[in-house]
């Protein structure tokens, strides 16, 4: 079991969740409100994406990036900023042309991927380890091992801790061989990401299958979507892990009432600390986690 547990909170994500809860938030603003809520409820990390502020749709434009990071900061609000580089790596087939790419299809390079990570040099960024079918549409994440090394060895020059976000075993494996490259700091940093179609489902057995596999001296969390998310979280601190919730992968706090951010992390508080467990300060996760800034 995990006694001192890092919590983090992912507050918006890019899905198509705006239009099914008021509470997903939308601009810089609100995003930057709800990072700063969800860190005062007890959250040590805040993993953020950016929106369109007209559409809602989920953006990769440094400047929104910005913004977001620039509020959190300017508030004073002590906690460590974890921002995504998982988007530009869309891509949906043309129906008529499959070998084409249709309408929604978002690829670009790593450096492109990295260009609000570079401008904003937060204290994490995600690096999704590899390709899934991400839906049952046409629609494929693309992260290739070349475009993943060099996203590594970028992050790794600025000095950026990558978290290591794995969605089956074989992106395991792949993170394994960029450790063992010297492209990844120790100690690495995973999220075993479950639930997420079509990738490892979210029970307890999948779980202690993937940590099973982590190298040693690793730290992880986990999280689980939907009703999942809360048992994911159970399960991740009974295991030795540590947690993730949010309104990226889940709106509800309880049968058919919508949750805030900041409800998500008082909730998993609560479940934490009826465990026997704490949760660990923004500065005592830096010293945990070795990131930049960390207390000696």
């Amino acid at each position: 079991m995990n006694n001192e547990v890092v919590l983090t909170c992912a507050v918006t994500g890019a899905g198509d969740t705006t239009g099914k809860s008021p509470h997903v938030p939308v601009t810089p603003k609100a995003i930057a409100e709800a990072a700063i809520e969800a860190a005062k409820a007890g959250a040590a990390i805040v993993h953020l994406h950016a929106r369109d502020p007209e559409t809602g749709q989920g953006s990769r434009d440094p400047k929104l990036f910005k913004e977001i990071v620039d509020r959190v900061r300017e508030s004073s609000t002590e906690v460590v900023i974890n921002l995504t580089a998982g988007m530009g790596g869309d891509w949906i087939s043309d129906a008529a042309n499959p070998a084409m790419p249709g309408p929604g299809t978002d690829m670009i390079g790593p450096e492109a991927r990295l260009a609000h990570i570079e401008e904003c040099r937060p204290d994490i960024c995600s690096l999704d380890c590899g390709t899934l079918n991400f839906s049952d549409t046409d629609m494929i994440y693309i992260s290739t091992p070349p475009t993943l090394r060099r996203m590594a060895a970028l992050v790794q020059e600025w000095g950026v801790k990558p978290e290591l976000e794995v969605f089956d075993l074989g992106h395991i494996r792949f993170a394994k061989a960029m450790i063992a490259e010297g492209l990844i700091d120790a100690p690495p940093m995973f999220q075993l990401c479950l639930g997420i179609p079509w990738g490892a489902d979210q029970d307890v057995e999948t779980m202690v299958a993937m940590k099973s596999q982590l190298p040693a001296g690793a730290s992880w969390a986990s999280f689980g979507i939907g009703r999942g998310q809360m048992p994911m979280a159970a399960a991740a601190v009974a295991l030795g892990g540590n947690v993730r919730v949010g309104l990226e992968d889940n709106i509800y706090l309880d049968r058919g009432v919508l949750a805030t951010n900041g409800q998500l992390v008082s909730r998993a508080r609560e479940i934490i600390e009826r465990m026997g467990a704490r949760l660990l300060t923004p500065n005592e996760a830096r010293t945990k986690l070795k990131l930049r800034g960390a207390e000696a």
